[in-house]
């Protein structure tokens, strides 16, 4: 592989040799991945089990790069999916379908192909409903007129930030535009500069980037995937699908309407942020970590092994 097999570096990133050659390095973890993948296929074909079997291939987040994973833009949320039914009709082949889909679909598609009602699963109420008359459908295009957007968002997904709080974002994701509502704005997005910037896997992209801010705290990559975010981002896809110009303030109708829609939603499932509850979110116990930014600032060194050691600033950091 050769740094000129990249054909895209995002607005986002520099386009340099060592943000290149960590996109080829993730490539190559990319076909590993892939790889066994096509051998566990081959072993279900063996045992004369792959056409008895539901294949969902995905990935719970974007590559671990900053701005990707960790945040709610389509480089974090738009991830892969793959699905690969018992087998249907031969008509069912060979088509692309413009519904919109999300993963409160797929434990309802589960249980539909495992014959089983959501009502009867003894799980709670779903959000979500079953792909199988996408995937079994003999039609193109847009085939369910409901699935026209998705609701994307996040709460705490590292620590690192003052009293293990997140950063909590709501979204609406349609065919042209990216909304998204950051309820805490006076937080860092990416968790604390003096913590390391946890919420951002380590990586010679990271690396770069942050000495590119240390250099300039104006500098543009810098202030992209580690400074502060306004508290409402509005994106046009397709004039913008890096998602780098905000356009809240410049098409306002389109933020209010798309912003109507999106509480609507979020009230429809129960939302806790839309009954004034949202700090229920950040009360949550951690699983790892617990206390990390007291005690890094008490001058104990928790473990963060996903992060390198030269994330971490040693001089303060002005919003």
């Amino acid at each position: 592989r050769v740094l000129a097999d990249i054909d895209h570096v995002p607005e986002y990133w520099p386009d340099d040799e060592t943000v290149r050659t960590d996109l080829l390095d993730y490539a190559l973890e990319v076909e590993h991945a892939d790889r066994h993948l096509g051998l566990m296929l081959q072993e279900l074909e063996q045992r004369d089990l792959l056409e008895q079997t539901l294949v969902i291939v995905t990935s719970d987040h974007g590559m671990p790069f900053p701005r990707a994973k960790g945040y709610a833009y389509d480089a974090s949320c738009r991830v892969p999916l793959a699905i690969r039914c018992p087998q249907g009709p031969a008509e069912t082949r060979g088509r692309t379908v413009d519904d919109f889909v999300s993963f409160p679909d797929l434990a309802p598609t589960i249980l539909d192909y495992a014959g089983i009602t959501p009502q009867r699963s003894g799980m709670a109420e779903m959000y979500g409903a079953s792909l199988r008359p996408l995937l079994e459908s003999s039609v193109s295009g847009q085939i369910q007129p409901t699935r026209t957007q998705v609701i994307v968002g996040k709460e705490r997904t590292d620590v690192g930030r003052p009293g293990d709080v997140g950063y909590p974002i709501r979204g609406l994701r349609t065919r042209q535009y990216l909304y998204l509502c950051n309820y805490e704005p006076s937080r860092w997005p990416a968790g604390n500069p003096e913590t390391g910037y946890l919420d951002t896997d380590g990586s010679p992209t990271k690396t770069r980037i942050l000495e590119l801010g240390r250099a300039d705290r104006l500098d543009l990559y810098w202030r992209l995937n580690f400074g502060m975010r306004p508290a409402e981002e509005l994106y046009d896809l397709r004039a913008d699908p890096d998602c780098v110009r905000n356009l809240i303030s410049d098409q306002p109708r389109v933020a209010a309407e798309l912003r109507k829609v999106l509480e609507a939603e979020l009230l429809r499932s129960g939302d806790p942020r839309m009954h004034g509850q949202g700090a229920i979110f950040d009360a949550y116990p951690v699983t790892n970590g617990s206390g990390f930014y007291e005690a890094f600032k008490a001058g104990r060194r928790p473990p963060a092994g996903w992060v390198n050691p030269g994330d971490f600033e040693k001089e303060p950091v002005q919003p």
